[in-house]
C-alpha cells in the first residue's frame, strides 16, 4: 500500500540551483529503484511566510516499506546527503521534514 509524503525542504538562500539539480534526480532515482509508485512527484517552490526564505515541497507516494529500504541504498543517499547540506534549520523547524499523509474526502 502506498504512503504519500509531503517533503518540506528549507533551502538556504543561494543554494537553489544546486538543490533543484538534485531534486530533478530524486524521484527518477526512487522510481528506478522501485521505491515509489509510477505516479510522478509534484514539486513546488515558494517562500516561507515569516522570513521570505526559499522553501520547496515534493509530494510523492512511497511503495509499502520502501522508505526504510531507501535509507540503506547508496544511490538514494548520494542525493539525500547533499540535499541535507543545502538546507538549513529555521525558526525551531528542521531543515527538512517528511510528514506522511493520507488523502481524505470531505
Amino acid at each position: 500500500m502506498p504512503n504519500k509524503v509531503i517533503c518540506h525542504y528549507r533551502v538556504a538562500a543561494g543554494n537553489e540551483a544546486k538543490f533543484e539539480a538534485l531534486l530533478k534526480r530524486h524521484w527518477p532515482t526512487l522510481q528506478e529503484l522501485e521505491l515509489v509508485t509510477t505516479t510522478p512527484a509534484i514539486h513546488y517552490k515558494g517562500c516561507e511566510q515569516d522570513n521570505g526564505q526559499p522553501i520547496y515541497y515534493e509530494i510523492f507516494d512511497w511503495l509499502d516499506g520502501a522508505v526504510d529500504r531507501a535509507h540503506e541504498h547508496p544511490q538514494v543517499m548520494a542525493i539525500w546527503e547533499p540535499m541535507d547540506q543545502l538546507c538549513e534549520n529555521r525558526n525551531d523547524k528542521p531543515n527538512m521534514e517528511f510528514p506522511h499523509v493520507e488523502v481524505i474526502h470531505v
